[in-house]
């Protein structure tokens, strides 16, 4: 019977990713420091999708329906948001960007195009390319 090897923290891939994260949102706040990660997420993707219900909204930006909430509700704080009561189905509340919500995201994305920029930056386009696809394949 072999000994497994001895377990080195920085050798598991959870301890990276951490470690990768923390190193992309310290990037990201430098950048964008008025909104959080999951904020902009949430913001870029109705740009994208346009008005969605919250729930749906969560699924796309992987939150779970607490922490969609969270972000909804001080988004629309911020008067970035608007939500509404859907009109057939009354339990789904639907989501859309305001005018100064839409502003906010056109005005962000090119800081989030230079963050990814920045985070990637020691790799090549093909390394990048080859993350990004076994990331994928991990969630």
């Amino acid at each position: 019977m072999s000994t497994p090897p001895p377990y080195r923290l920085e050798e598991q891939i959870g301890f990276v990713l951490r470690k990768a994260s923390q190193r992309h949102i310290a990037i990201f706040v430098r950048h964008i420091a008025e909104l959080t990660p999951p904020q902009f997420a949430a913001l870029a993707k109705l740009a994208e999708v346009g008005a969605t219900s919250q729930n749906q909204l969560g699924t796309l930006v992987a939150m779970d329906a607490a922490t969609i909430k969270g972000v909804i509700d001080r988004l629309k704080l911020r008067g970035f948001v608007s939500i509404e009561r859907h009109l057939e189905d009354r339990r789904r509340i639907v989501v859309s960007l305001t005018e100064e919500g839409r502003q906010a995201v056109e005005a962000l994305l090119p800081l989030a195009h230079a963050i990814t920029r920045e985070t990637t930056g020691p790799l090549s386009a093909r390394e990048i390319e080859t993350l990004m696809r076994l990331l994928a394949k991990l969630s």
